[in-house]
């Protein structure tokens, strides 16, 4: 870029430095989101609750199921498709 165009395009700079933070935010915020540990230590703890007779298993069933639906959302992502793509 020559010098011209740096000096043309320095009033977007602002505008640039926002966009690229936001774009570190986003991702890391989804890699928050499709993080599987904590899902995987929610179900450790879920079968642990059962175990101790804290939950019945019409809640453990329940739970199990929401959590598995997301590790599933989550191996997907990682795969490369997205939570409607065909099994």
């Amino acid at each position: 870029m020559g010098l011209l165009s740096q000096i043309a395009t320095l009033p977007l700079a602002p505008v640039r430095g926002v966009a690229w933070v936001v774009e570190r935010v986003v991702q890391a915020a989804e890699n928050e989101y499709y993080d599987p540990e904590p899902i995987e230590r929610a179900l450790a703890e879920l079968e642990r609750a059962l175990l101790a007779g804290e939950i019945d298993e019409e809640t453990f069933d329940r739970r199990e199921d929401e959590l598995l639906d997301r590790l599933e959302e989550i191996r997907a992502h990682a795969g490369g498709a997205g939570p409607d793509a065909p099994h």
